[in-house]
């Protein structure tokens, strides 16, 4: 076994830049197809275009719509913490919190099986 450490090391970094090269593909073809702004036939483009140069594609995305990438996903990520607070203060407000806390004190004691629980607890959100 002749595998001197240097090559070690080179195969070690091409093996990282191919897993960097996947995961950079895939928040591509991810940001395209979430984006509302773009029409289908941008859609399409797009990605005949990543799909057939991938290198070129994908750094020309880069650098077209890259800002807006991060514009985006902070905006999804803020859409999402606006929805949970939303539902958490609708949970909060109608009584449902203190339901299941009393469930879950009932599952606890023994005094109702988990399957029990479960029913009761989905009849509690589904009000």
């Amino acid at each position: 076994m002749d595998y001197p450490l240097l090559n070690v090391f080179w195969t070690t970094m091409w093996i990282f830049l191919w897993v960097l090269w996947l995961i950079l593909l895939f928040h591509v073809f991810g940001d395209v197809f979430r984006d509302d702004s773009l029409s289908g036939w941008a859609k399409a483009g797009w990605t005949v275009f990543v799909v057939i140069l991938p290198f070129l594609g994908v750094f020309v995305y880069l650098m077209a719509r890259g800002k807006g990438m991060g514009q985006r996903q902070m905006a999804r990520a803020e859409k999402a913490e606006e929805d949970f607070r939303e539902f958490v203060r609708t949970t909060a407000g109608t009584g449902r919190a203190e339901e299941l806390s009393r469930l879950v004190e009932l599952k606890d004691h023994g005094d109702i099986t988990a399957e029990e629980y479960e029913r009761a607890k989905a009849k509690v959100l589904a009000a």
